[in-house]
């Protein structure tokens, strides 16, 4: 039993050989046979090289401009919540204290992409070459769609106008842009998902634009922060300034009515009571409205404490500066690659065609 186990693990060991043997034959004779087509790979290696040098030569020069930003959220805190409980204690509506909403978590950056940003960022007003334009020209005449325009009658003098909703033409072309920037030029990321650290990247054919739409993305996008999350913070505010402003003007006028009631009468007889009667209705209203200020005053501090803390949303930690980021193929590296490429495909042709001639000869 011994001695036939014995026999049985040394065929094994012999075919493993045979099998070894054969794989290491099967490599040198496909290393001989690409070796035998050797003029072939230096043709398809030139080939790609050149393909690979014309590539780097028609491509243009694209650059990137990153910003680094953090997303505060107004999550409250203690000291804000009593303040809230008195504000609410006096009749004020301190507003804004309910969280970022819209602007919490990951949503900033669909917001960052959305229609309302795009349109409102390319409408932005720029000085180009001394002359000032928006955004959205810049950018037609960056990526060359100004000459197309040229040749087709209905877009030959097109010019965007701001605020102009309703209009077919300029409606259809900035969605073409957005579709366009979204897709292939913008990125927005969490370089780190357990950091409340955000990063914008615009990579587009313009250093100058790549920088500038990069920063008023987020310009726009805080303004419209401000604009939308303070809107009831600010009214409230704006509503108690005038009510500070006309109490103010009452208490002054009763201060004079005052004075004024005391200088008619300035050695009134204490036997005639009725001599009195206008200076002390007067000191009355300097106590009501004394009251009175000084309860909207604190209404007031409180409402400019209010919208301070709504303020601001982004803080940018890296502003992209110039020159910016380069990405372009050298001509060196497009050659290599090309070339490289080329002979893989080459090489794997060459190997398929083998193993199918193989097949075929059985």
């Amino acid at each position: 039993m011994q001695e036939s186990n014995t026999n049985s693990h040394i065929r094994q060991n012999a075919d493993d050989e045979i099998s070894l043997k054969e794989l290491l034959l099967k490599i040198q004779h496909t290393w001989r046979y690409l070796l035998g087509k050797w003029y072939i790979l230096a043709i398809a290696v030139i080939i790609g090289a050149v393909l690979g040098l014309c590539y780097s030569l028609f491509t243009k020069t694209k650059y990137t401009a990153t910003t680094t930003f953090v997303l505060e959220e107004d999550k409250g805190s203690s000291g804000m919540g009593s303040m809230a409980g008195l504000a609410s204690m006096i009749g004020v509506n301190l507003g804004g204290m309910e969280g970022a909403g819209l602007f919490s978590g990951d949503n900033i950056m669909e917001f960052l992409k959305s229609k309302r940003m795009i349109y409102r960022t390319l409408f932005t007003p720029v000085t180009v070459g001394g002359k000032q334009q928006l955004m959205a020209d810049w950018y037609a005449d960056i990526y060359g769609y100004r000459e197309k325009w040229s040749e087709i009658d209905t877009l030959k003098d097109f010019q965007f106008i701001p605020n102009k909703l309703g209009d077919y033409k300029q409606d259809a072309i900035l969605s073409s842009f957005h579709k366009e920037i979204i897709k292939d030029l913008l990125t927005i990321e969490k370089p780190d998902k357990k950091l409340n650290i955000l990063s914008l990247s615009i990579e587009t054919l313009d250093e100058r634009f790549s920088q500038q739409f990069s920063e008023a993305l987020l310009a726009n996008a805080s303004n419209f922060y401000i604009q939308t999350k303070t809107k009831k913070a600010e009214e409230n505010l704006t509503v108690l300034t005038h009510q500070v402003d006309s109490v103010r003007r009452e208490l002054n006028e009763a201060i004079s009515g005052v004075a004024m009631a005391t200088e008619a009468n300035p050695n009134a007889n204490t036997a005639f009571s009725t001599l009195r009667v206008p200076s002390q209705r007067r000191q009355v209203d300097v106590t009501a409205n004394s009251a009175i200020l000084t309860e909207l005053v604190k209404q007031q501090e409180l409402a400019k404490i209010t919208l301070r803390n709504n303020k601001p949303l982004i803080q940018v930690l890296d502003r992209p500066y110039l020159p910016l980021e380069k990405s372009r193929v050298g001509k060196m590296k497009g050659m290599f690659i090309g070339g490289f490429l080329v002979a893989f495909l080459t090489t794997l042709y060459l190997l398929a065609k083998r193993i199918l001639q193989s097949i075929m000869a059985e």
